[in-house]
């Protein structure tokens, strides 16, 4: 018997049908004995529904209003999900976030968790209740509704987990897990058995869509284990009823990772770079240049700076491609208060990422990755490196064949260990 944290994201709730299989699925989970806590998203197409009508209102709705009108969707789901477990026969009791007193900040839209009172989901918990959470909610200090943004749901989940002591967080998809990158790219991808909250946090960060980085970082701060699974396929359970051997479990036991020395290939296609050609080196450089893009509220990535010739430098950094303009018209702007030369850029360049703990031990996994690149004629623009992590910009006709030619070249397709 274990206490499980389950969350289903917007497609596994999207239609009344959908809501009927997992209430058939959280039964199962309830039938071997487990207490479970449900959290759900909206309907999918529910939230989009409610920002359009929002927004024909007012283009910039009022924050407080439009967190009182986002947090609907999840209400809706959390009632049919409840009717569902009553009607099998499955005791179940739903909560808004406000009702489970999940306390925030005040940042409407975008709020961080502070506290979660846990004391009556545990009373329902031991009269044998489902508990049904309203994902991606919670309330401040002065009893304001707040919305947690994007990947809320996910958050909630881990958080309830951490507040109840969980055994495992299992967040419900649309995928079976974390693969070694996106199959849709190599179908030979391999759907990872386990994975490190280090390794984890460097794939979401880098482009992986399978889970948000909020949550990561939570479930790491906190240690819970956080399982990614299938909310399409039937649940799993070993021979002894532990339930595992199913989805990609993200734990901080190494020692039981699979001995791999990349654990996968993460890419982002919305890169852009610019340059900034022939800035006076002199102290201070760096802020003058950098300063400016970032009050424009654009998040810089990668960036090289390249050793003084004749007095001047060169200076390189990437951000995403949507900031492209705004960040190329800052720069043309620092550019001539600095006497630059000229700014340059390129929007049609893509990140390519190795992760995987196990480079902390071995060298020659860069010049491997190099030189596997170089052989297929694609040409390195920028590296970045870190304790586990090897990212390449490189030129965006070349990403599929960069992905797929690295992928086998580090033969992330077998079972390791």
């Amino acid at each position: 018997m274990a206490l499980i944290v389950q969350k289903f994201g917007g497609t596994s709730v999207g239609t009344v049908e959908r809501i009927e299989n997992v209430a058939e699925r959280i039964k199962k989970f309830r039938d071997r004995g487990d207490d479970v806590v449900v959290v759900v998203s909206a309907m999918s197409g529910e939230t989009n529904r409610l920002i359009e009508m929002a927004c024909q209102i007012e283009e910039k709705p009022n924050a407080r209003e439009y967190d009182v009108l986002l947090s609907t969707g999840e209400q809706v789901t959390i009632a049919l999900l409840s009717m569902a477990l009553n009607r099998r026969g499955v005791p179940a009791r739903s909560y808004t976030g406000t009702q489970v007193h999940i306390l925030t900040d005040s940042a409407h839209n975008k709020a961080r968790i502070l506290d979660i009172k846990e004391k009556n989901m545990r009373t329902d918990l031991d009269q044998g209740k489902v508990v049904v959470v309203a994902g991606f909610q919670g309330v401040d200090e002065q009893g304001d509704i707040t919305t947690l943004g994007r990947g809320g749901s996910d958050t909630t989940a881990v958080a309830l987990a951490a507040a109840l002591n969980a055994d495992e967080c299992q967040i419900y998809t649309d995928v079976d897990g974390v693969y070694t990158t996106d199959p849709r790219v190599v179908p030979e991808a391999r759907r990872l058995d386990k994975i490190t909250f280090e390794e984890m946090l460097e794939m979401a960060s880098l482009g992986s869509k399978v889970l948000q980085i909020r949550a990561v970082e939570f479930a790491g701060k906190y240690n819970v284990p956080l399982r990614v699974l299938s909310s399409f396929d039937e649940p799993d359970f070993d021979a002894d009823g532990s339930g595992g051997a199913i989805g990609t479990l993200i734990t901080y036991e190494e020692d039981e990772m699979e001995q791999a020395l990349i654990s996968g290939i993460a890419f982002n296609r919305d890169e852009a770079k610019l340059t900034i050609l022939g800035v006076p080196d002199k102290p201070g450089v760096a802020y003058s240049i950098l300063g400016p893009v970032g009050d424009a509220n654009i998040e810089i990535d990668m960036i090289i700076q390249n050793i003084s010739a004749d007095g001047t430098t060169d200076f390189t950094f990437t951000i995403h491609r949507n900031d492209f303009e705004s960040a190329k018209a800052v720069l043309t702007r620092v550019a001539n208060e600095l006497g630059a030369r000229e700014v340059v850029g390129d929007d049609k360049i893509v990140k390519i990422s190795l992760v995987g703990v196990g480079m902390r031990s071995h060298a020659g996994i860069a010049g491997k990755m190099f030189k596997t690149l170089a052989e297929e004629g694609i040409n390195i623009n920028m590296i970045s490196t870190s304790e586990i992590k090897i990212s390449v910009v490189i030129e965006e006709k070349y990403l599929e064949l960069g992905v797929r030619t690295l992928h086998s070249a580090f033969g992330l397709e077998q079972k390791q260990g």
